[in-house]
């Protein structure tokens, strides 16, 4: 288990998307079991994860051009030299990095 996949599913948490993760042991190593959350009408909290960065194109952008996604429903998950953030926590913190992904 990676703590890059630990890391993004602990941002995942703060702002709301699951309901927690724990570590379960499996085959060949540790497994990351996560609890979803659904709304009230059993309707999904996330509706959709895009990858952006890839191993053949990196995406690194600066405080400064981090967007909000969805107009401010969805959020950019992006790794820093001080950790994964969110990137309202990124601007807050005034860290640019890598975007990992976007969820909505």
């Amino acid at each position: 288990m990676s703590n890059l996949r630990r890391s993004v599913a602990d941002v995942l948490k703060r702002e709301g998307y699951i309901w927690d993760y724990s570590e379960v042991e499996g085959t060949p190593g540790k497994n990351l079991r996560i609890e979803l959350k659904y709304g009230p009408n059993g309707e999904k909290v996330i509706q959709s994860v895009r990858r952006v960065s890839k191993p053949g194109r990196r995406v690194y952008v600066k405080c400064t051009e981090l967007r909000p996604v969805l107009n401010g429903l969805g959020i950019s998950i992006v790794s820093t030299s001080k950790g994964v953030f969110s990137d309202r926590e990124a601007r807050q913190h005034k860290l640019g990095g890598e975007v990992l992904a976007e969820v909505s």
